[in-house]
């Protein structure tokens, strides 16, 4: 139940953000929900006057569907033909009285008066406001859907009936296609109805924007709750609930966290017989709990394949969110560093320096929650993982975790679009791609994200298998765009460098058989990208034979080093120094490791390292040529 409490709890810490309206970045809006209420993608806005009688009626825009509505425990979990009215908007069945003289199709009752005998009671109550009694004065006239015709919202046939959905035939009738039948997806009966009042001496609030409705309608419905019991998560005795939300991931998710509905014996096996015998959980708590879930996967969740990933801090929502990369930290390009002073030290100070605003005003119940979540089925939604952990020590795993598993990378692009380079860890995704490529499936993506958590938070070793299939990837260079390679190649160095502790900058002391090998293969690659010049695109000898030379590195030596005698003939005396280098490494090798044993991914960093150490030298040459010009 700790996910539940701490969820419960920044829900109380965040009471002044209830109801306010927030935007995504790509302009959907978002709120913190009041308790006893939900959101519903409305079709029909209806002004009501202040005095109960019809002003205006228009379609909705979809970017301005959201509303947030009340709802009651029925509503909030109503399926199939099962009446349960929301108590005030509702779907155009529910809400219009004269829905049947239409032509409105119902099954055994209509559902309108259960809808207008639940909005009397509301009205009629001590908690009432001036808005929710004009809305019921104006409801209870039964003329909802005669008015929307005369106002052009909806559209009958020739016999004066709802038309169900539009068709060719209807072109006689109108000249045009209505709007309504755009905006929803079925037919005009399916449309959801949202009401608003209208005054022409005052600005009024819009009613699903007014925290005073909110209120009303909490303090009403507070006393039509059932039998209190003491809830499991609090342990404080409460008006209990056996009916908990859904729309957890979005506003189209039917999937519940906590559900019972299964009183057939299947459930419980015989061990209980209600399912209050298992747990039972205050209404409050779980309302409170379950839109703080909601409200914090819209600001900062990350969603794959429908699997939530959040973290969020009790006293301090925004925390650094373990599976990301190093650059969303601290977003500073190596070029605007200064290389000759630059060290794993100085780097890991500066990770410091960027999570130290986030160990700011720590206190004693500073927690860092991390969980997520993910639904096998429609209506069942599990959490796959969950961790509540001290906010100090979270962040010190995050430090060990951004100056470990690092190389130098440059996949990322800045504000303008342009691509620079940067010195970190890569985010689980782009781990992800660069064990299983940019086109894997989701939800193996998803999978290996969840897997990577624990390396993270925990300090786990990285799965084996993660790390071979990334070093297989980047030892196929001819499989795939060079981008994608180097993005590729780059990922994988950070996986090894995690495991054997190694840096970017070329060790020449280095004699590890495999380093030398992947150093003597990074300098046939320079030597005849050199000799072919930036003009031509087509990979070198020592590219193409990567993968040959990961698994058999003498005999594919031997191929490389006779391929490249026409480069170093083209170069002449510019090719000494690199054709020097090859002998110099190659005399590091004994004998006996000249061998054709296949290469640990140690290769890689040493073929990274030394193509690195070379590109930064003609940098240099290029710069001083330039200046003696």
């Amino acid at each position: 139940m700790s996910w539940l409490l701490n969820l419960y709890e920044t829900y109380e810490s965040n009471l002044d953000c209830v109801g306010k309206i927030e935007k995504k970045h790509n302009g959907q809006e978002y709120t913190l929900l009041p308790i006893s209420h939900t959101t519903q993608n409305a079709h029909i806005e209806v002004d009501i006057t202040e005095d109960g009688e019809f002003h205006s009626a228009r379609v909705i825009d979809k970017k301005d569907a959201s509303t947030l509505i009340p709802c009651t425990e029925g509503s909030a979990s109503r399926a199939g033909l099962k009446i349960a009215p929301y108590p005030l908007h509702d779907k155009l069945s529910y809400v219009a009285g004269d829905f049947v003289a239409f032509g409105g199709k119902i099954k055994d009752e209509e559902p309108f008066t259960y809808y207008i005998e639940q909005l009397e009671k509301w009205a009629k109550s001590p908690f009432a406001i001036s808005k929710v009694i004009s809305i019921y004065k104006y409801l209870k006239k039964k003329q909802l859907i005669n008015d929307l015709v005369e106002e052009n919202i909806l559209y009958l046939d020739g016999n004066g009936q709802l038309i169900n959905t539009w068709d060719k035939k209807y072109e006689s009738l109108y000249s045009e296609k209505p709007a309504i039948f755009s905006a929803v997806t079925g037919g005009q009966e399916s449309a959801f109805v949202r009401f608003n009042v209208y005054s022409s001496t005052n600005i009024l609030t819009k009613v699903w924007k007014d925290s005073k409705m909110y209120e009303s309608f909490i303090c009403y419905y507070h006393d039509l709750l059932g039998d209190e019991d003491i809830c499991f998560v609090t342990g404080k005795k409460r008006p209990s609930t056996d009916k908990h939300a859904n729309k957890i991931r979005n506003a189209a998710d039917k999937a519940k966290l906590i559900s019972a509905n299964d009183t057939s014996g299947f459930t419980f096996r015989g061990r209980f017989n209600k399912s209050n015998e298992v747990a039972s959980i205050s209404y409050e708590v779980s309302q409170k709990a379950h839109n703080a879930l909601k409200w914090l996967i819209n600001r900062q969740g990350k969603t794959i394949d429908q699997r939530v990933f959040l973290v969020w801090g009790n006293d301090d929502l925004f925390i650094p969110d373990p599976i990301e990369d190093t650059f969303s930290i601290n977003p500073i390009s190596m070029e605007k560093r200064e290389r000759k002073s630059f060290t794993n030290q100085e780097f890991a100070n500066e990770v410091a320096k960027a999570l130290e605003g986030y160990k700011n005003h720590l206190s004693t119940k500073s927690k860092v929650n991390i969980i997520i979540l993910d639904s096998a089925t429609t209506g069942r939604l599990a959490v796959l993982y969950y961790r509540n952990m001290n906010k100090e020590i979270y962040l010190d795993r995050l430090k060990n975790w951004h100056t470990t598993c690092v190389w130098m990378h440059r996949y990322r692009k800045d504000d303008q679009g342009e691509h620079v380079q940067f010195y970190g860890a890569p985010a689980t995704k782009d781990i992800a791609f660069a064990a299983y490529g940019p086109r894997a499936n989701e939800k193996i993506v998803k999978g290996l994200m969840e897997r990577m958590l624990p390396c993270i938070v925990d300090d786990k070793k990285i799965p084996l298998d993660i790390v071979r299939s990334a070093i297989y990837r980047a030892s196929n260079p001819v499989s795939m765009e060079r981008w994608e390679w180097e993005k590729t190649l780059s990922v994988t160095c950070a996986l090894i460098n995690k495991q054997e502790g190694y840096n970017v900058a070329l060790d020449i002391e280095n004699n590890h058989r495999d380093y030398l090998f992947g150093r003597l293969l990074a300098v046939a690659d320079v030597l005849e990208r050199r000799a072919l010049g930036p003009d031509e695109t087509r990979s070198s000898n020592a590219i193409r034979y990567m993968n040959s030379f990961s698994k058999n590195p003498a005999r594919t030596w031997k191929t490389i080093q006779e391929s490249l005698q026409p480069y170093q003939a083209r170069l002449g005396t510019k090719a000494r120094y690199l054709s020097s280098l090859i002998d110099e490494i190659s005399s590091r090798i004994d004998f006996e490791d000249f061998n054709n044993k296949p290469l640990s991914g140690k290769y890689l960093l040493g073929f990274y390292s030394q193509r690195h150490d070379l590109y930064q030298k003609k940098e240099k040459t290029d710069i001083k040529e330039e200046a003696a010009n």
